[in-house]
């Protein structure tokens, strides 16, 4: 392999080395025998520079025109477009993901950026009529200042754009550090930025860990906004320091999603659906499906369609066009899902799958076989807890309550689906889930940028990425009244009966 480069960290216009010197490679997960480059090991120094730097250019961003802002967006999407192919080989090559998903993660950055830059011409507040004559009254956005962009490596172009371009077009600056296990991705990303015409500090880019580089932005009293997404356990961490200094925090943890199949559904679509779910992004998303809540008279038949097709997926590198199951990201998540397949033989019947895959040149990767337990009851551990691979859990079930029951008994609450045929059934599903998300006749995964994307309960803290609302997170409201009577009028006094 020939020698891997060497990148930099991005800092008021400027691609510059951490202040310590040390470095980190990025590994290709499918052959870890290719570095895909080596990176910054950027720490609280680095962070400080960053935040720095934003802070300075914030007065000239927030003081250009929303239109002239979203203007650049659009120049970032078109970018993003020209390159689609580059950026989604990259990657492939660097986290592990098939590349017709790849080009997926790509083509939701272009979507985000280009809804956003049209938000440069609304960022709508509310005019409404005032209580009293002769006075107007409004309210509008403004932007809180710096925020702190803290992205996971599972969708490494999607996520960073689901909240830059909504915290940009806004009028913060950024400091953005992606997961250790995609900075060449967000490298690639950035250097998009800088092309597209952001101004010098407007976007700042520092590579590093969660425990340096990350723990830097969540303490910087300077930045105003964090948003973060990630595992719960790291999310309560950022929620307690960040709420010793009041700071506005958008949390987006974790997921433990159902499908469920009443007896009445479409057996074929629910199997398409349920496959794609569980098992694209090796089951890697936080929308992924991992648990089937089957109705009990199909329940059988259903475990037999989804074994057989499992079987048959294709696992390997996602750079080869043919494969359908790429690797996990590292080793430390292959690891996490052979200790829950282990628990899961003592809690269910292992119906496929079970094992690593290490025949020829998958010996190099994380590869891990799609596996599917049936019989596992609603609260056993496989079917409570995140495991974040290609491990299905199905759950038998008797009728619409108990599978409700089971769908909603989790401390998640991202995404759920329901396949049937029945109009009154889907209706009382998209009342009862108790999700952010919700399908019906489809699986558990395809959000569309247009609409708010985030969870109840413990898979977030209630704020929504994508969409319009997505602006809230990054956006402060003011009530402006303007009173043009030429007279002291006083509102809930001079409007009541004397």
């Amino acid at each position: 392999m020939p020698e891997p480069a060497t990148h930099q960290l991005f800092i008021a216009g400027r691609w510059v080395d951490g202040v310590s010197g040390q470095t980190f490679d990025s590994v290709n997960p499918a052959d870890t025998r290719d570095v895909v480059g080596r990176f910054q090991a950027g720490g609280a120094a680095d962070v400080a520079m960053a935040v720095a730097a934003a802070g300075e250019a914030s007065k000239g961003w927030r003081a250009t025109p929303a239109p002239k802002r979203g203007e650049v967006l659009y120049r970032f999407a078109a970018l993003m477009a020209e390159h689609k192919e580059r950026l989604a080989r990259a990657m492939t090559r660097e986290m592990g993901k098939v590349l017709a998903e790849a080009r997926g993660d790509v083509q939701e950055g272009i979507d985000i950026a280009f809804l956003m830059a049209g938000e440069g011409r609304r960022l709508f507040g509310d005019t409404v009529p005032s209580e009293l004559p002769d006075k107007w009254a409004m309210s509008v956005r403004q932007p809180l200042g710096i925020a702190g962009i803290v992205t996971p490596w599972n969708f490494p172009i999607a996520i960073p754009c689901w909240k830059m371009m909504p915290a940009l077009v806004s009028g913060n600056t950024v400091v953005f550090k992606p997961a250790s296990d995609a900075p060449h991705v967000a490298t690639l990303l950035v250097e998009l930025m800088e092309e597209a015409g952001f101004p010098a500090g407007t976007v700042n880019l520092v590579t590093g860990s969660g425990g340096e580089a990350g723990d830097a932005i969540v303490d910087n009293p300077d930045v105003a906004v964090i948003s973060f997404t990630g595992s719960s356990a790291t999310g309560r961490s950022i929620a307690e320091r960040a709420g010793r200094r009041l700071k506005r925090l958008s949390l987006e943890l974790g997921g433990k999603n159902a499908v469920v199949v009443m007896r009445d559904a479409d057996l074929d679509l629910a199997v398409d659906g349920i496959l794609w779910s569980a098992f694209g992004t090796t089951g890697q998303r936080c929308t992924a499906c991992s648990r089937v809540i089957a109705d009990r008279p199909i329940a059988d038949e259903l475990v037999r369609r989804l074994a057989e097709r499992a079987e048959r997926l294709r696992i390997g590198s996602g750079l080869d066009e043919s494969v359908e199951v790429g690797p996990l990201v590292n080793a430390p998540a292959a690891t996490k899902v052979e200790s829950y397949v282990a628990i899961g033989r003592g809690e269910g019947e292992l119906v496929c799958g079970g094992e690593r895959e290490t025949a020829g040149e998958l010996a190099h990767g994380h590869f891990y076989q799609p596996t599917i337990f049936t019989g596992v009851g609603p609260m056993a551990r496989i079917a409570q807890e995140e495991i974040f691979g290609p491990v299905l859990s199905v759950i038998p079930a008797d009728g619409y309550a108990e599978a409700m029951a089971a769908a909603n008994g989790t401390r998640y609450g991202l995404s759920a689906s329901i396949f049937t045929q029945s109009v009154n059934t889907a209706f009382r599903a998209m009342r009862d889930f108790e999700a952010g998300l919700v399908y019906v006749n489809a699986g558990t995964t395809g959000a569309e940028t247009h609409l708010p994307f985030g969870g109840w309960k413990d898979t977030g803290n209630g704020h929504r990425e994508a969409g319009h609302v997505a602006l809230d997170t990054f956006t402060e409201w003011k009530a402006v009244y303007v009173d043009f009577s030429g007279r002291l009028q006083r509102a809930q006094i001079d409007n009541q009966p004397s």
